[in-house]
C-alpha cells in the first residue's frame, strides 16, 4: 500500500468522525456549558469576544510576515513528513510553555491562553505553506480560522463547520470581503468552552505544570491532525476535478 493510499484511508476515518452525530454525553456537556454562558453577563461575553478577536487578528495578520512562501515538495509523502516535523516541534514548544506557565501560579496560568493561541495559529500558517497554499490570500487566512474552529468545537458545531471546510472552494466564493464579518462571538465561545475543563486544572498549584505540559501537547497534536486532514481533503477534491 502506497503512502497516498494510507493517507486516503486515514482521511476517510477522520471524515466519518467529523460527521458523527453528537452523543448523549456531548449534548449534556454542551447544554451545561450553554447554561453557564447564559448566566455570564453579556458585557463580559462582549469583552472576551473583543479581546480574542484582537488577539487572533494580531497573530493572523502578523504571522503572514514571518511565514515562508508556499512550498511544493517533490512528493506528497515528503510534504507530510515536513508537516509532521513542524507539528512535533510546536507540540514540544507548547508543552514547555504550558509547564512553565502552569508552574507560575494563577496569573502565569492565565497568560498561557493567548500564548497558546499564537503558537497554534503560527503552526497553521506553516502547515498551509507546506501544502502549497498562499497565506497572503485573505481567504486562506479565513480557512485557517475554520480549521482552528473545527479542531476546538463541540460535536454539534463541528458538524456545521465541517460542511464549510469540506466544500471550501464553493463556500469561499461567497465569503465576505472583510474579516470583520467573521463570527467572532461563536469562535471564542466554542474555543473557550472546549478547552475550559482541561485548562482550568493548569491554574491549580502543584499539578499545574504537569497539566499544562500534557494538555498543550495534546491540543497541538489535535490541531495538527485536523489541519492535515483538511488539506488532504482539499488536495483530493482538486485531483478529482482535474
Amino acid at each position: 500500500m502506497t503512502y497516498e493510499e494510507q493517507a486516503a484511508i486515514q482521511l476517510q476515518f477522520w471524515q466519518h468522525k467529523m460527521q458523527k452525530k453528537p452523543s448523549l454525553g456531548d449534548r449534556i456537556a454542551k447544554g451545561l456549558q450553554d447554561k453557564i454562558n447564559d448566566i455570564i453577563p453579556e458585557k463580559i461575553h462582549a469583552a472576551i469576544t473583543v479581546a480574542i478577536e484582537k488577539m487572533v487578528k494580531g497573530v493572523l495578520f502578523g504571522a503572514q510576515h514571518t511565514t515562508s512562501s508556499p512550498k511544493i515538495e517533490i512528493s506528497f509523502q515528503m510534504t507530510e513528513v515536513s508537516v509532521k516535523n513542524r507539528i512535533a516541534f510546536y507540540q514540544k514548544t507548547a508543552s514547555i510553555e504550558g509547564a512553565v506557565t502552569g508552574a507560575g501560579g494563577f496569573l502565569m496560568g492565565l497568560a498561557d491562553f493567548p500564548i497558546l493561541i499564537a503558537l497554534k495559529l503560527k503552526l497553521l500558517f506553516e502547515i498551509a505553506a507546506l501544502y502549497g497554499y498562499d497565506v497572503d490570500d485573505y481567504k486562506e487566512r479565513l480557512y485557517i480560522l475554520y480549521i482552528f474552529q473545527l479542531a476546538f468545537s463541540s460535536q454539534q458545531k463541528r458538524n456545521e463547520v465541517y460542511k464549510i471546510v469540506a466544500d471550501w472552494e464553493a463556500y469561499s466564493v461567497a465569503l465576505p470581503e472583510y474579516v470583520e464579518h467573521f463570527n467572532w462571538l461563536t469562535f471564542q465561545q466554542e474555543y473557550r468552552d472546549y478547552i475550559d475543563l482541561a485548562k482550568m486544572a493548569q491554574l491549580l498549584p502543584v499539578i499545574g505544570a504537569a497539566v499544562g505540559a500534557i494538555v498543550n501537547y495534546k491540543l497541538v497534536a489535535q490541531l495538527g491532525d485536523t489541519a492535515m486532514n483538511c488539506y488532504r481533503m482539499r488536495l483530493q477534491r482538486k485531483q478529482l476535478k482535474n
